[in-house]
């Protein structure tokens, strides 16, 4: 490897997002960029030259080309000596959608990022992805309901092959082709919004059985499935309301205010109430860090113009 390919990775901030969220980050002369975040994330290059760098494999990346990357993705976007390195991303988290996903396609999402680990999916300039992607951009500042479908549904058509409904089986003769079926139709936060008995019931079968069956099929036992989809919840509020910790908890379906702080400081290290602070503190200062110079220059200036003046307000 040469010794530039050995020059300090510009870090990116694991802070947590809105997803489905298009963000614009820009990587100086040489310096390298990592994945910001879990899930799936959406790529263009928007200006400049650099490289995608994975192992061995060195890609050459031009003007307005996508990528599709996964949360098992290990390479990096470098920025080639010439210049500069803009782009602009999103991603995409399944396991924070559980009110539109379902059990199956969570896994068939899971296990397409397992199969693209070591692979990254890259759409040349002028090709249908770019030019969708380029449509993104220009609303790029706009985070109503209709432009995160569009962002979703792009990152779906990009997928699709890896998401190929299984043909139609049989109807449901016993208690696991019942509970496969459930895990086919109903969104994962219905489903789990259901009590050990009542999903018993629906599928016909001893908790037992159902317990079981159920960790056969996910790998999980169902109240660790639901705890770690509630947490998710939590953490989604968290990060984008201005929810008390308390509403947090009773809305991701926690039913105890200790119990949801014992589990959330289990699962991530940190309190409710620190983590989201954390989170606040991370994003500003990514914030502040793609501020071009001339900009940020203006900006702090206008602050302390502020300050120092009230009455200019």
């Amino acid at each position: 490897m040469s010794s530039r390919l050995k020059q300090p990775m510009e870090k990116s901030r694991r802070s947590y997002e809105p997803q489905l969220t298009i963000r614009e980050h820009s990587v100086p002369v040489g310096r390298e960029w990592a994945l910001p975040t879990p899930g799936w994330t959406v790529i263009q290059i928007r200006s400049g030259s650099g490289y995608y760098l994975q192992r061995e494999l060195n890609r050459r990346l031009e003007e307005e080309a996508v990528l599709l990357t996964s949360s098992d993705f290990s390479g990096s976007l470098r920025a080639s000596q010439l210049g500069a390195l803009s782009f602009c991303t999103f991603s995409v988290i399944p396991a924070r959608l559980t009110g539109l996903l379902t059990l199956v396609e969570l896994n068939r999402l899971e296990a397409a990022a397992s199969r693209k680990a070591e692979l990254v999916e890259i759409q040349p300039p002028g090709s249908p992805a770019a030019q969708a992607m380029r449509e993104l951009y220009r609303h790029r500042h706009e985070d109503g309901l209709r432009h995160r479908l569009q962002r979703f549904q792009f990152f779906v058509e990009m997928l699709e092959p890896e998401l190929e409904p299984a043909a139609a089986s049989a109807p449901a003769t016993d208690a696991r082709a019942r509970l496969e079926s459930l895990f086919k139709q109903t969104p994962s936060a219905e489903l789990l919004a259901l009590s050990f008995a009542e999903l018993a019931r629906t599928v016909h079968c001893t908790p037992r059985h159902l317990a079981r069956l159920f960790r056969e099929i996910t790998g999980v036992s169902f109240r660790a499935k639901r705890s770690l989809l509630r947490l998710e919840r939590a953490r989604e509020l968290l990060a984008t309301s201005e929810a008390k910790i308390v509403e947090v908890a009773l809305d991701s379906g926690f039913k105890s205010l200790s119990l949801f702080n014992l589990m959330f400081t289990r699962q991530y290290g940190l309190s409710p109430g620190k983590w989201r602070q954390k989170q606040r503190t991370q994003r500003e200062d990514a914030d502040a860090a793609v501020i071009p110079p001339r900009r940020r220059k203006i900006r702090e200036t206008s602050v302390r113009a502020a300050r120092d003046n009230p009455r200019a307000l």
